[in-house]
């Protein structure tokens, strides 16, 4: 998909902050109607015939909230309409599930369903749900992720914000939940997906925000389906829509927020996705093992894997692995000692190496415990090297391929993943580099990455040629 300027940007700044740890999202209703549950009007259309209106004639929806109310003196019904609309059972959409596996750990919504904090959890991650002022007071130990429910959830209907009684007395009832969302929107980057913009309270927020720090407003961003004139019952209807909708973009930029304008719903997930694959490419898979180093000596297969991994530490990037055979050691102990001469104190985020269980007395057998490791190791990164790659067999007692390192391969086709085999080091890996250069298109599909890649198959390449090339690979691929 080509992206116009606006969206290139967005991307640049997006991932970055992602990759900061400076984001997050601010979901509205329009994230989680595809998934099966109401917007605004659908959830207050009987409480508008109670009333003898027609929802789709009112703008107001909140004032058809309070006019229920009162004259039907209190809000039973509508608590009710809460709890039957928002328990259904509903299908996750893909943007959820994109969402919840980015390392992104601020979530606020106005949404009174509960899709946000399930699919985070579904993806193994710890939930700190802030429903009500008081659990604004604590923290859950350990958690992955906040959830800000500002106005509330449908498992406490009677304290949802949905009235012109509500929203008058948020500052007293949840004036906590105004002052943590002021503070994120000061200090992270908020991309806003499934919103109107029509939400009384956020537009006060905002303007605070806007008056406290005049023109030193963070950047924001936001989607907006344009105008289609086919959704529309004559030109002018089509017409005066635009200009509305033009109206409302310049006057975000009053509260810092850029819109990104796209031609269809379904884009979003495709930006989304484009979001996911820049990020996870600074996760890289490293799989290697070695019992014989064909025309390298130990010394250098040893001294090439710590050098690699330093790289690739020193470029930027972040570490993935196993503890392959022969070579595991050294591509651990190479990004430690470049973590460690940087004072980099974020160990755990840059390297991940776990070592394959040897011995399993359980009912999965280990090959099949093996393949469930691999997937799971595999399952967020966005860039796998390969080399060497073989064992001894322990019945031939002769080297033969690594099994192993072409099912990470396999996987890694099978998640996204852009291989680089470092066909120069010799065994699996070059026949996993002969296959790349054979099907370019398929596996890499950068067409002028090619000479780059056709350079990792030369044997007369130096240690240190090889690693410039895989880093000079990898630097175009994060800009592609």
């Amino acid at each position: 998909m080509n992206y116009n300027a606006s969206i290139k940007e967005f991307l640049r700044t997006y991932v970055k902050e992602i990759q900061d740890t400076n984001a997050a999202i601010f979901a509205g209703a329009g994230l989680s109607r595809p998934a099966g549950h109401v917007d605004w009007k659908d959830l207050l259309r009987d409480v508008a015939e109670d009333l003898q209106l027609d929802i789709d004639q009112e703008a107001d929806l909140i004032a058809v909230a309070q006019y229920h109310v009162n004259e039907f003196n209190g809000r039973n019904k509508i608590n009710q309409v809460l709890i039957d609309e928002f328990t259904k059972s509903v299908s996750v959409t893909e943007n959820h599930k994109i969402l919840s596996q980015l390392p992104i750990d601020t979530y606020w919504t106005t949404n009174y369903d509960q899709l946000i904090e399930s699919t985070l959890e579904a993806t193994g991650k710890k939930v700190d749900k802030k429903i009500a002022s008081e659990n604004l007071t604590y923290s859950v130990p350990g958690s992955d992720a906040k959830v800000y429910k500002m106005h509330g959830d449908s498992s406490l209907p009677h304290d949802a914000v949905l009235t012109r009684d509500d929203y008058e007395g948020y500052d007293q009832k949840r004036e906590i939940f105004s002052t943590a969302l002021r503070g994120d929107l000061v200090s992270k980057t908020f991309l806003f997906i499934g919103f109107s913009f029509d939400d009384p309270n956020l537009s006060q927020i905002l303007s605070k925000i806007r008056i406290l720090l005049n023109k030193n407003t963070r950047t924001h961003y936001c989607f907006m389906k344009k105008i289609d004139i086919n959704e529309y019952k004559n030109e002018e209807e089509f017409l005066y829509a635009e200009i509305k909708q033009d109206l409302k973009i310049k006057d975000l930029k009053r509260y810092g927020i850029k819109v990104l304008v796209v031609d269809n719903y379904s884009d979003v997930t495709d930006i989304l996705h484009h979001i996911s694959s820049l990020v996870k490419r600074k996760n890289i898979f490293v799989s290697g093992s070695a019992s014989d180093y064909g025309r390298w000596s130990e010394t250098q297969a040893f001294e090439f894997s710590t050098l690699l991994s330093r790289s690739l530490i020193k470029s930027n990037n972040n570490v993935v692995s196993g503890f392959g055979l022969g070579i595991g050691s050294c591509i651990i102990s190479g990004a430690l000692e470049e973590l460690y001469s940087s004072q980099n104190n974020k160990v755990e985020e840059r390297l991940k190496c776990r070592p394959f269980p040897q011995v399993t007395t359980g009912q999965i057998s280990k090959s099949e415990l093996w393949t469930k490791y691999r997937q799971e190791m595999l399952s967020n990164v966005g860039i796998a090297i390969f080399i060497f790659g073989n064992k001894i067999d322990p019945k031939m007692k002769k080297v033969i391929g690594a099994s192993g390192m072409n099912e990470e391969f396999k996987i890694s086709i099978e998640n996204g993943v852009i291989p680089i085999p470092i066909g120069a080091t010799g065994f699996t890996s070059n026949e996993l580099w002969q296959e790349v250069m054979k099907n370019f298109d398929k596996y890499v599909g950068i067409e002028k990455l090619k000479f780059l890649y056709k350079d990792l198959g030369d044997e007369t390449k130096t240690s240190d040629e090889l690693i410039g090339t895989v880093i000079k690979i990898i630097s175009q691929l994060a800009k592609h």
